[in-house]
This record gives C-alpha cells, sequence and structure tokens, in this order.
C-alpha cells in the first residue's frame, strides 16, 4: 500500500493483480526472513521504478509475476 500511495501522489496507479502477490508471498517465504525477506523483494522491484516515476508521463504502472525474476537472487 505504502508504494501504491507514492505512485498516487505522482498521478499513476499501481495495481498488484492477484497472481502477483502469489509470486512475492511465494519468493518471501522461501527466503526464510519473514517480513525482511518481504520488504527486500519489494524494494528490489520497485526501485528502478521509482526512479524513474518523477516526471514521467506514464500513468500505470503493472506488476507482473515476469517481474520478479530479477528479485530471486
Amino acid at each position: 500500500k505504502q508504494y501504491q500511495r507514492m505512485f498516487d501522489m505522482e498521478g499513476a496507479t499501481l495495481p498488484f493483480p492477484p497472481e502477483t502477490l502469489d509470486a512475492i508471498a511465494t519468493l518471501a517465504e522461501k527466503k526464510g526472513t519473514g517480513a525482511r525477506g518481504l520488504r527486500s523483494i519489494m524494494e528490489s522491484l520497485m526501485l528502478d521504478i521509482m526512479y524513474g516515476l518523477p516526471g514521467s508521463s506514464q500513468k500505470a504502472y503493472v506488476i507482473t509475476p515476469d517481474m520478479l525474476g530479477k528479485t530471486a537472487d
């Protein structure tokens, strides 16, 4: 929700489809570090997107399970 709020402040939307939330939860569970793993995944996923958000003309950013590949490290 915090990321969605930040996007809202920039006039953009950030939907997370249910299959994406399931994939994030599965990855976090595999890390075995509880909420820290979840936070790590979200930070990795959102870093580049957040960096380009200010001033962008894009109004919707849909997070898909395919985007999680880079966070699997």
